[in-house]
């Protein structure tokens, strides 16, 4: 199989737990030295993990001194215990989606999720939006290959995905575009240099409603 490597459509649109809101740490600083003691003194490398995850990447990929720059960092130094489909968890990544309603139909399936291991019948959450340019041109592109990458590409694992993903990241590639899950017919897009995440501006908020044992995704935007 040929491997194909195209630029990410733009823009691309993430969506945020408003439960954790935005902290403007990286945004301000000017120099990698200041960030370093920026964050000791913010206490961020009191998590061991973070501390960590930072050293991973090279000063030049520490994106800072720029609007939502620290909302960029936070996707690679705060990373689920598990990983992701396409990273392990010693380092996050940027993922997005080509539309609003493909990254709210991928949230609305996390939550569901987290409603049957917390055994309650429904939840809801508050999720704010974030648009953004998605530079580089050599991401991996996997759209229209499952039935050729179906290990990749499981529901219930990430044991095939997370290797691939981070030998593309180790490669130097950009990312990765890949086919939803959630939402036929929608496209997500997962981007390893923070640096490449461009433009980034934060949109509407919206509710997103689940049932545990349900189909159906509520989303409804609010007026703030």
């Amino acid at each position: 199989m040929t491997e194909r490597f195209t630029p990410a459509p733009q823009p691309a649109y993430r969506l945020i737990p408003s439960q954790f809101p935005p902290i403007g740490l990286f945004d301000t600083v000017s120099t990698p030295a200041d960030l370093e003691a920026v964050m000791e003194l913010a206490g961020w490398t009191n998590d061991r993990l973070v501390a960590e995850r930072i050293q991973r990447l090279p000063q030049n990929q520490w994106v800072h001194g720029r609007p939502n720059a620290s909302v960029i960092m936070a996707s690679f130094l705060h990373v689920a215990p598990g990983g992701m489909r396409f990273n392990a968890p010693d380092l996050g990544a940027w993922y997005a989606s080509t539309s609003v309603r493909t990254a709210a139909a991928e949230v609305g399936h996390h939550l569901r999720r987290e409603a049957l291991a917390r055994n309650v019948p429904m939840m809801r959450r508050t999720y704010r939006t974030y648009s953004a340019t998605l530079c580089g041109d050599n991401y991996r592109d996997i759209r229209g290959d499952q039935s050729n990458l179906a290990a990749i590409y499981r529901s219930d694992s990430y044991a095939a995905s997370q290797p691939f993903g981070e030998d593309i990241r180790k490669a130097g590639h950009a990312g990765i575009l890949y086919d939803s899950l959630r939402h036929r017919g929608g496209g997500n897009i997962v981007a390893y240099l923070p640096t490449n995440v461009e433009r980034v501006t934060q949109a509407d908020h919206y509710e997103i409603r689940v049932e545990a044992t349900g189909r159906n995704i509520e989303v409804t935007r609010l007026t703030l």
